[in-house]
């Protein structure tokens, strides 16, 4: 099988998607920085678990060194680089912007220079459904126009798409950016709202619900993103002859082997629709407080998923109510805390 370059792999998605690759017989090596954004001792247990799988070998240096990052690229020789590493989380990005530029914007240079020098077969890198940012028409699709990023974190990863067409266009380089939307799942990262939700209810705190709760976003399971991320992988883009080769719908860039690709559960579901499946989950009910909406957030997002089914065959299909029992009981067993 591909021998597959993983950057993020301590990471909640890269954790998920190296086992996951492991399972179907990859050779996978990762790269993770080890950043302290969050507590550095999940990240330790998820790279411990992926170490004892044959096949996985890792590295845990910054991105930003591209020296230490070429080196692992020329002893392991990647066939295939998925970069999921990034300097995560739209509210932190609101206090120390200049850690995004650096991780996002000259990280991911850093990878692309290693994906163009060793020639490898796909680069597939994540983006966000933040991209989208003020565009009001949902649900939302890969071909809509998305020039409006309301915080520094969307628009280093609108500025990882751009960078990533131009190699792709001047090097031959087939390359697929996926969009993410709002995931959540076990092994989960304890700055995302689920988490702290999860968090609060089980500790008798308080939950903050912004906009008063009048929101919706497309909850997308991690095991169903992974799976989606997987099959990319052999969804190779191909630059076509002409514009009149691209379907309708499909992303394909007109002068390059490039793609966005959403992947999501094409579902709006109401933040507070959410909350209550995580109460359902714990057999316990929170105590709102409801807040005004925050700096750089967005009343909605929702997935046009058809490109990713046209192009694999598959459509995430978890229920919130279905993925929040598997995280509580995930919860509950890593925290201790039995029902």
């Amino acid at each position: 099988m591909k021998r597959v370059l993983v950057t993020g792999t301590a990471g909640f998605i890269g954790f998920h998607l190296a086992k996951l690759l492991l399972s179907e017989g990859f050779r996978v090596h990762g790269y993770d920085g080890m950043t302290d954004y969050y507590d550095v001792t999940l990240k330790k247990r998820r790279h411990q678990m992926l170490l004892q799988t044959p096949g996985f070998t890792a590295t845990e240096d910054l991105l930003e060194n591209h020296e230490r990052l070429m080196q692992v690229a020329d002893e392991f020789e990647p066939e295939v680089i998925i970069h999921l590493a990034a300097q995560a989380g739209v509210r932190y990005s609101l206090e120390h912007p200049r850690s995004y530029v650096e991780s996002n914007v000259v990280g991911t240079f850093n990878v692309m220079e290693v994906a163009r020098q060793h020639e490898v077969e796909h680069l597939l890198m994540a983006s966000t459904s933040s991209i989208y940012g003020a565009n009001e028409d949902m649900p939302f699709a890969e071909t809509d126009k998305a020039d409006n990023q309301l915080t520094i974190y969307a628009a280093t990863k609108k500025a990882n798409e751009a960078m990533g067409h131009s190699y792709a266009h001047l090097w031959n380089q087939p390359t697929t950016m996926f969009r993410f939307f709002t995931v959540y799942g076990t092994w989960g990262r304890p700055d995302l709202a689920y988490f702290k939700f999860t968090d609060a209810i089980l500790n008798d705190r308080p939950i903050d619900i912004y906009n008063n709760g009048d929101m919706y976003r497309d909850f997308t399971y991690v095991d169903d993103l992974v799976q989606g991320i997987r099959l990319l992988i052999d969804a190779v883009p191909v630059r076509p002859q002409s514009k009149d080769d691209i379907a309708q719908g499909d992303s394909l860039s007109p002068v390059a082997p490039f793609r966005i690709v959403n992947i999501g559960n094409s579902e709006k579901v109401r933040l507070l629709d959410f909350i209550e499946a995580i109460e359902e989950a714990l057999g316990k009910k929170a105590v709102r407080n409801y807040m005004p909406m925050q700096k750089g957030d967005v009343p909605a997002t929702w997935a046009d998923t058809s490109l990713l089914q046209k192009l694999t065959g598959y459509k995430p299909k978890t229920d919130i109510a279905t993925g929040m029992k598997e995280f509580v009981a995930w919860y509950r067993d890593y925290y201790n805390k039995p029902a």
